[in-house]
């Protein structure tokens, strides 16, 4: 009876102490943003100019659907051009000053049908509506405003033939017969279907040429797909091409590359640690302006001071953000600005270069505080066989970066890279706690054909051992708490995250898979038909399910299932036409028979990732309280 007062003011000290704890806790966790305002849609985004430079054009939402507007620059009133109700809106463009043409596709099946409307709303037509049909861009021929050049896969699934089509009539005229293997085409300045690119023999890289459109193609220059000469666009005399180039070099780098010798005549632009990813140019002036390449953000040696200097008074003006001219009218005169930082969506500005003047038209999600958001910084670890992998690290504002819950976030692909901007899972997750960790691992662009080729036949292999290193950098340098670690990834990202509770089944705490790979073997046999020309090439890349097989049943995570133990959160669309509805289903039902604890999701208008916005609050409010559960208790 004596201790009882004892016993009561030791456990009110250990409230009071808890209590403090938690105040303290609290007070350094960053202030809760409603999920609603990380991923719902833009207030208004993707604007474009009409070619005379006197409207403007975006998109906004109407009943919850992303769709088309237009108003007269200088004028508050809007017209909605089309009322899409079922699917967002995939991207459009001015065909002339009076017809929009646009993509969209049905229930995520990327079967991309081509629409016309005119700008004030009539005249809405599909002209490319063919069942299990897919429609690409060519070239919007600028200079004919009537007519557009497409690629259709009707003939034959497998390959997209190129038409000229007059938006008018709807009447489209074969330009060339796709013999099986091309898989683009080029047109030079005046719109003319002069080159081609086609898979040879499986893993070769052929670039086909002619002088003028009543010629056949011939082949000028063969290589390995490990080599790639990639041509941009026509000189301004139409005889020779700027291009991007790996041949003989580590480093892809800005060329020019003359068809009649088939040999590359001069190198514009290189750099000793990254690729150049493109080359742009001017339409009106006939010179080119810059190259780009990737650092740790985007970056662009200039060619042109006329464009150097553009550049430099509006970053002048726009200080503390990232600018990229996104569109212009057809005098280069009226500019389409789009600014953006790793803490903010950024804003759209018209630039008027006569008038020398910048005059904001729209931020992209006003709702969000960016001084509320969190730093996402570069950083880089070593591999365990020595390479060094580059990525970002997102520490929760406010807090310390020590012992704190992390959300590994391996990215898709895989042969793409995560980039420096504003990401708005990361930034949700930030805003919830979590630190982030994004890596750019072996395979991930930008970093010469060396790193590219070190991915291949790697994947679950030494692609996930740089993930798992990137975690262990994370717990040796105190940032992570080694028990309240996740993984959570779309697509590749989905398989790696699989993968990274098979193999490593007692370093996450859990796992969400969003649209992933989970057997090799059946991701193989249910590719779009339009892939398989390149089956070769992806045996080479990832592996071939015959001779491959002891490897590919070790790498298949739907086939080691009984390795995981951490819970898992599996999201799917059903109409996924590259990651087909039953791999997530066998991953599900492994775990489902093992009695390891799965959540599935399952969106029946959807495809390879949700883009209807009920949708994508529906897959981050589960993953919330998924996380929530397994990493904060």
């Amino acid at each position: 009876m004596n201790n009882f007062p004892k016993r009561k003011a030791l456990a009110i000290g250990l409230v009071l102490i808890m209590s403090m704890f938690n105040n303290l806790m609290f007070a350094a966790m960053p202030e809760l943003i409603p999920l609603e305002d990380f991923f719902k849609n833009p207030e208004r985004s993707s604007y474009n100019i009409s070619p005379d430079g006197k409207y403007i054009s975006f998109m906004a939402p109407y009943e919850s659907r992303m769709n088309i507007f237009v108003q007269k620059a200088g004028s508050e009133k809007v017209t909605r051009l089309t009322s899409e109700t079922d699917r967002d809106i995939s991207g459009y463009f001015w065909a002339n000053n009076k017809r929009i043409l646009f993509l969209k596709d049905n229930g995520g099946d990327e079967n991309f049908a081509l629409y016309g409307v005119d700008m004030d709303g009539k005249n809405l037509k599909c002209l490319t509506c063919f069942e299990n049909v897919r429609t690409q861009i060519i070239d919007d021929l600028e200079d004919q405003p009537d007519e557009v050049i497409i690629g259709l896969n009707k003939r034959n699934a497998m390959v997209f033939d190129p038409y000229r089509l007059n938006i008018k009539t709807g009447d489209m005229v074969m330009l060339a017969e796709n013999p099986g293997n091309i898989q683009g085409w080029m047109t030079d300045h005046e719109g003319k279907l002069r080159v081609a690119i086609a898979i040879v023999d499986g893993v070769n890289t052929q670039l086909l040429y002619r002088d003028t459109e009543d010629q056949e193609f011939k082949p000028i220059l063969t290589t390995n797909f490990k080599e790639s000469m990639s041509p941009e666009f026509f000189t301004f005399d139409n005889k020779r091409l700027f291009a991007t180039s790996n041949i003989g070099r580590d480093k892809s780098a800005a060329i020019i590359f003359d068809p009649a010798t088939a040999t590359e005549t001069e190198v514009l632009y290189e750099n000793d640690d990254y690729d150049v990813s493109g080359i742009s140019y001017s339409r009106k002036r006939k010179v080119i302006t810059a190259a780009s390449y990737t650092s740790w953000k985007r970056e662009r040696h200039f060619f042109d001071e006329t464009t150097q200097k553009m550049f430099e008074r509006i970053e002048n003006e726009l200080k503390g953000y990232e600018v990229a001219i996104t569109a212009s009218d057809k005098a280069e005169e009226k500019y389409i600005i789009r600014t953006y930082s790793d803490r903010s969506m950024g804003a759209y500005y018209l630039y008027d270069l006569k008038k020398d003047k910048i005059t904001k038209i729209q931020d992209v999600s006003p709702w969000l505080d960016e001084t509320k958001m969190a730093e996402v910084k570069p950083i880089e670890y070593r591999s365990r066989d020595g390479k060094t992998i580059h990525g970002y690290l997102t520490i929760p504002k406010g807090m310390e970066a020590s012992n704190l819950p992390v959300v590994v976030n391996p990215h898709g692909g895989p042969w793409a890279r995560d980039n420096w901007g504003f990401n708005p899972e990361v930034q949700f997750l930030a805003n919830r706690g979590y630190a982030v960790l994004q890596m750019n691992f072996r395979g991930s662009t930008g970093y010469g054909r060396s790193f590219l080729e070190a991915s291949f036949k790697q994947w679950g292999l030494a692609m996930q051992n740089d993930i798992t290193d990137g975690v262990y950098w994370l717990i040796e340098k105190g940032i992570a708490d080694q028990d309240k670690v996740a993984i959570y990834g779309a697509s590749y990202g989905g398989y790696a995250t699989l993968q990274g509770l098979v193999v490593t089944p007692t370093l996450y705490a859990a796992g969400v898979d969003y649209v992933g790979v989970s057997n090799l073997f059946t991701f193989m046999q249910t590719i779009p038909p339009y892939w398989k020309p390149m089956l070769d090439m992806m045996y080479e890349m990832v592996g071939n399910p015959e001779s491959d097989k002891a490897q590919f049943e070790a790498t298949s995570p739907a086939l080691n299932a009984h390795r995981i133990m951490a819970p898992l959160f599996v999201a799917q669309g059903a109409n996924d036409p590259r990651v087909n509805i039953a791999e997530s289903d066998q991953i599900v039902a492994a775990m489902k028979e093992r009695g390891v604890e799965v959540e599935y999701m399952v969106k029946d208008n959807e495809g390879h990732g949700f883009r209807n916005e009920e949708n994508r609050f529906d897959f981050y409010r589960a993953m919330e309280k998924f996380l929530a559960k397994h990493l904060k208790n």
